[in-house]
């Protein structure tokens, strides 16, 4: 058996403001993104009909609100429709995440709407298994919902079929899953400690809501999202696509699905690297940023690009060239300066190494020869003496509380 794990495909997720035409050429009125959104989810689908998967699971974040607009809802209904009649035989379960779940009791989920669609299944609020007796398979789906409420306990099978999957969209938390994943997931998402999972008991455990595909066990995956849908798009490194999992061989596969290019740009430093110190001129600073634009393969037409540019005063970037940038915003998709003021934090003087001191002692230390007034005439001795009395008042004694050696490191 074929199993396609999907999840975050975030329909109708909009970004950046850029209208394109229809597919039938008409005026321009779809949001960029949301298009490329629907076209990835779209070859996604097409892939999994060309593998015959005989399951698709949807591991949450179906939409990326829990009220989508109208043309999100039709275009997954009728790409879902298109699914069941190119495999007609093939079980569809859709587990909601916590962008599809509304955090109102009465409210319903939008997801309820698919199961219109034969052979479509949605568990949208409660722990819910599914038993497939012709696949010879059960399937625990733990929704967003079911998870934010409390917490479950270890989850096991509780049926003999042949093949336990487990379908979950959460956080998976643990000293060595931390390690694995290279980012915290999107905010939102409801957690769950690893050895809660007990994974030698699954054939398959299906992940969704951290965005980058990660295998975390030998039959665990986060297969990922379709597109670039995070807060922070530029930590989605990678392809983008979904995973398949074969029962029969127990080998997982990860099926790339085209998106649209993104470019991190070289970072770049407004200041000048040569002995004198200071900054760059603004010519210079120009054309950095146009030889690394112009080393773009391909150019950046069309391309969602971003420039880190360090350490660069308002007042130097006052004096780019603001037209060349605007004629990069124009080409691009999406051209992200990312300019970034210099930092003015200066190391504070050591505190010189000696033998244990009082909190006393250490707060005098401190005022006399590490604060740096901002302002005002301060009365040094005035202050400590002051600090003195308020230490006094609050009992403290003038046994050594820190180590001058440890301080100093």
């Amino acid at each position: 058996m074929i199993i396609a794990h999907l999840a975050d495909l975030h329909l109708g997720y909009r970004a950046y403001h850029r209208l394109v035409p229809g597919e039938d050429g008409s005026t321009p009125r779809y949001n960029a993104r949301e298009r490329d959104v629907a076209l990835a989810f779209r070859a996604a689908l097409d892939r999994v009909i060309e593998l015959k998967a005989d399951l698709v699971i949807v591991a949450g974040d179906v939409f990326h609100t829990v009220r989508p607009s109208n043309a999100a809802i039709a275009d997954a209904f009728r790409q879902f429709a298109r699914l069941h009649e190119r495999l007609p035989r093939t079980q569809i379960v859709i587990v909601a995440g916590n962008h599809d779940s509304p955090r109102a009791i009465e409210t319903g989920s939008i997801l309820i709407l698919l199961e219109e669609i034969p052979n479509v299944t949605v568990v949208d609020r409660e722990v819910r298994v599914l038993e497939f007796t012709k696949l010879d398979t059960a399937i625990m789906c733990v929704p967003h919902n079911a998870l934010a409420g409390e917490s479950l306990g270890a989850l096991e099978p509780t049926t003999d079929a042949g093949t336990q999957i487990l379908v979950l969209h959460c956080t998976v938390r643990g000293e060595q899953v931390d390690r694995l994943l290279g980012y915290v997931s999107e905010f939102g998402g409801a957690q769950i400690d690893i050895e809660d999972l007990r994974i030698e008991r699954w054939d398959y455990v299906a992940l969704g809501h951290y965005h980058i595909a990660t295998q975390l066990a030998p039959n665990m995956w986060y297969s990922g999202g379709l597109e670039r849908t995070s807060t922070n798009l530029w930590i989605e490194t990678g392809a983008k696509g979904f995973v398949t999992f074969d029962t029969r061989t127990r080998v997982t596969a990860f099926h790339p699905v085209a998106t649209r290019p993104i470019v991190e740009l070289p970072r770049l430093s407004a200041r000048n690297p040569g002995p004198d110190g200071g900054y760059l001129e603004p010519s210079a600073i120009d054309a950095a940023i146009r030889e690394g634009v112009d080393r773009v393969k391909g150019g950046i037409d069309g391309k969602i690009v971003r420039l880190v540019l360090e350490d660069l005063p308002r007042e130097l970037f006052r004096d780019l060239d603001h037209r060349r940038l605007r004629e990069y915003r124009a080409r691009a998709l999406h051209f992200h300066l990312d300019a970034r003021r210099p930092s003015h934090r200066e190391r504070l003087p050591e505190i010189p190494a000696g033998p244990p001191r009082s909190l006393e002692e250490e707060t005098e230390q401190f005022l006399r020869n590490v604060w740096q007034p901002t302002g005002g005439d301060i009365e040094v001795d005035r202050l400590v003496a002051l600090a003195a009395e308020y230490l006094a008042h609050a009992g403290v004694d003038d046994e050594p509380l820190i180590d001058a050696g440890e301080s100093a490191g």
